[in-house]
């Protein structure tokens, strides 16, 4: 089964950068799969941060739009979220998230999921 292992969180001041990882296993077919990133901080409910729509372009929370960017290694099977101008708002649990169906659409729910990792802007 296809597994997601996260890493790269961890604590910034206001303003700072982090690049969160999201590496992919046995993905045993090769073939891209559809992955998004989510978040959830304490008392809130998990949220969409950035998400691929049809096309192939990546949507992003308008929280997040002109701070937040993704880049892909194909080779390595580890998709980035590189995060800006980091503000105490954006301390949360991220999470990556995936689905196998073959194609990108905001309309199927994502069934894969990795660990999370913290990250604390304070």
């Amino acid at each position: 089964d296809v597994q997601l292992v996260e890493s790269g969180g961890g604590s910034v001041q206001p303003g700072g950068s982090l690049r969160l990882s999201c590496s992919v296993f046995n993905n045993a077919t090769a073939l891209p799969l559809c992955m998004a990133w989510f978040r959830q901080a304490p008392g809130k409910e998990r949220e969409a941060v950035a998400v691929r729509d049809s096309d192939g372009n990546t949507e992003f929370a308008d929280s997040v739009k002109g701070r937040f960017s993704i880049s892909q290694d194909n080779v390595e099977n580890i998709q980035y979220l590189q995060m800006s101008r980091l503000t105490p708002d954006d301390s949360a649990m991220y999470y990556c998230a995936a689905h196998t169906v073959g194609y990108c659409d905001p309309s199927i729910a994502f069934s894969i999921w990795g660990q999370g990792t913290q990250v604390t802007v304070s």
